[in-house]
């Protein structure tokens, strides 16, 4: 990854496990992992690191170039001011400003050509509601900032596995009103394009799961899956697409299973995010296709419960570190 520029890291919620991770994933640095800097409050970290016993030097930046020359002697940190201060595992409206400010910041530098990609501390949405935060999350936030045209997509990513949900963060009762042939074949195409682009998959393989048991047996259990997802499986097909479907979904996460296809697309949220979580629960990334600049953030949430404890698990933001990387470096040789 020679070359690249560094990667913004945001804060997340100041009251979650976050820095914890940013810290230990600095201080267990290899070469595998790229450069980044952290958006957050410097003296608030440099508190955190001594009172978890983590050995972290933390140097306040005032541009991301500075970055490079750092990150190996100290973690670089973009200040970001907070309103109030932070308890661990008690998150504080007041500070909400500041949680979306230092999204804003990472996507406008990343934008400005100063970072490389942006990669995202977990969030605490309902703190976020309460401060005046109209969008269901993350992904959603991030299509906007994008600009007109974008469509974000969620993807789960780990070493064995790529899963892409239809629909995400609704009701079970609402998954077959929301789902039509049109909007599973667009989340195909954003995701055979992001295969192609930023994970240097040249000929990408889409195993499209049915919504019902066993594909809903021709029709027997259900008809979506004959009057919906079949439809698009042939839409994507007659584009050019290598796309099988629909698939029994207890059928499609095994080993030789997955061997046959480089990414799932699912029709609802948990049956995409079980199969992946049971494989690799600490491991995985989630990933924001069909946006104009790569977003990577860890697969798990704030842990309150552990906030400030030194229990959290870093491997999931490591991983997105890692993955933020290499797309930002195959996008750049993409052209």
């Amino acid at each position: 990854m020679a070359g690249l520029l560094p990667l913004a890291l945001t804060m997340g919620e100041p009251a979650g496990i976050g820095a914890e991770i940013a810290l230990k994933v600095w201080a267990a640095r290899t070469a595998a992992l790229p450069c980044f800097f952290l958006i957050d409050d410097p003296q608030r970290l440099e508190a955190l690191a001594e009172r978890l016993g983590l050995a972290v030097p933390v140097v306040a930046i005032e541009r991301p170039a500075e970055a490079a020359a750092i990150f190996p002697i100290a973690l670089p940190v973009l200040p970001q001011t907070l309103a109030a201060p932070v308890i661990s595992g008690k998150p504080d409206p007041a500070n909400a400003p500041a949680v979306i400010q230092a999204i804003d910041r990472a996507v406008a530098l990343v934008q400005a050509g100063e970072a490389a990609a942006v990669v995202t501390n977990p969030i605490q949405k309902q703190t976020l509601y309460e401060a005046g935060f109209r969008h269901p999350g993350h992904t959603e936030y991030l299509a906007e900032l994008a600009g007109p045209g974008a469509q974000a997509v969620m993807m789960l990513a780990c070493r064995a596995l790529k899963v892409v949900p239809v629909t995400i963060h609704v009701p079970l009762a609402t998954v077959p009103g929301l789902l039509t042939a049109e909007s599973i074949a667009s989340v195909g195409r954003i995701t055979a394009a992001a295969l192609r682009r930023d994970f240097g998959v040249a000929q990408p393989r889409l195993a499209i799961a049915g919504l019902n048991p066993h594909a809903g047996e021709q029709g027997a259990i259900g008809r979506e899956d004959v009057e919906i997802v079949a439809p698009a499986v042939e839409k994507l097909c007659a584009e050019g697409i290598d796309a099988r479907g629909p698939l029994s979904a207890d059928t499609l996460f095994h080993a030789e299973a997955r061997a046959t296809y480089d990414a799932a697309l699912c029709m609802y949220h948990d049956q995409a995010l079980i199969p992946i979580k049971t494989l690799d629960f600490h491991g995985g990334v989630n990933v924001t296709l069909g946006l104009p600049f790569v977003r990577t953030s860890p697969d798990h949430g704030t842990a309150l419960a552990i906030a400030g404890t030194g229990a959290a698990n870093e491997s999931s933001l490591r991983e997105a570190i890692i993955l933020a990387g290499e797309m930002a470096a195959r996008r750049r040789a993409h052209g």
